[in-house]
């Protein structure tokens, strides 16, 4: 397969991770969301400053972003009568793209946000059992603990732990889920820090971070 066309999956994936939602969404209300709250531009800051709608529209718009980069690459794939194996190398590639634009967005000098929601979106396409095993593991930790970034720094070990188990035949796919879970933890490295001196905002707090 000529090199170009990992490179265009690559780049075409970036761009649609890279819309920034939570900005945009603060923009339109005259917020800039980057100096308010956590300084996050994803779901659960604009949920804290917006309002939980506003929030979850965010948290959706993410998602989907990781699922469509995926989801258009696959259905480009067999229009193009590609091999299976070829077009699963692209589906991944594509997801690897859209989650380093959602982190990295060349729209706001390349600072985004932490990735949870795009990774999710990725996998909903490429693996949901995982995707649901994760989520599970979501929702216990930040309903047990009220800290949304416990949960997501805790789901960030139960996906690549999962598609490991569930896919141990796909080399590739679990290693790129394992560099994307190290990705997303390391992005919640302030948080961990707050964790560890108390100073973490519990869910329903204003000023939190995810």
């Amino acid at each position: 397969m000529p090199i170009q066309c990992y490179i265009l999956t690559v780049l075409g994936a970036y761009l649609l991770g890279s819309i920034p939602t939570g900005f945009l969404a603060a923009k339109a209300r005259g917020i800039d969301i980057r100096s308010v709250g956590s300084g996050n531009i994803g779901a659960t800051n604009a949920m804290r400053v917006l309002g939980k709608p506003i929030g979850m529209a965010v948290l959706l718009l993410d998602a989907l972003k990781g699922y469509l980069a995926v989801w258009l690459c696959a259905v480009m794939a067999g229009r193009a009568g590609m091999v299976p194996a070829d077009a699963a190398v692209l589906m991944i590639l594509a997801g690897i793209g859209a989650v380093l634009g959602h982190n990295y967005t060349c729209w706001l000098r390349f600072k985004g946000g932490k990735g949870i929601a795009t990774t999710a979106g990725v996998y909903l396409a490429l693996a949901p059992w995982a995707v649901l095993v994760a989520l599970l593991v979501f929702l216990l930790l930040v309903f047990g603990t009220r800290y949304v970034s416990v949960g997501s720094i805790t789901a960030a070990v139960a996906l690549p732990l999962t598609v490991w188990v569930m896919t141990p035949h796909d080399f590739f796919l679990g290693i790129v889920t394992t560099a994307l879970g190290a990705l997303a933890i390391y992005k919640h490295k302030s948080n961990i820090q707050r964790l560890l001196a108390g100073t973490e905002n519990r869910l329903g707090k204003k000023g939190g971070a995810k």
